[in-house]
């Protein structure tokens, strides 16, 4: 019984912390290419930007 307790415990911490980490990197994104980059921050949603950056990088 504790055993079950403990693993559904930890498997909601991690969902947590996955959680917690796309929002910080959602906002991030936005801040960094609406506030530093002078962008529209929801602009930060749109496909062709990411393809744009995708395509720098390689």
């Amino acid at each position: 019984m504790r055993l079950n307790r403990y693993i559904i415990t930890t498997l909601v911490k991690i969902l947590f912390v996955l959680l917690l980490a796309m929002i910080m990197f959602i906002i991030g994104t936005m801040i960094g290419y609406g506030g530093i980059g002078e962008g529209m921050p929801l602009k930060v949603f749109y496909p062709g930007l990411w393809t744009h950056i995708l395509d720098f990088m390689k």
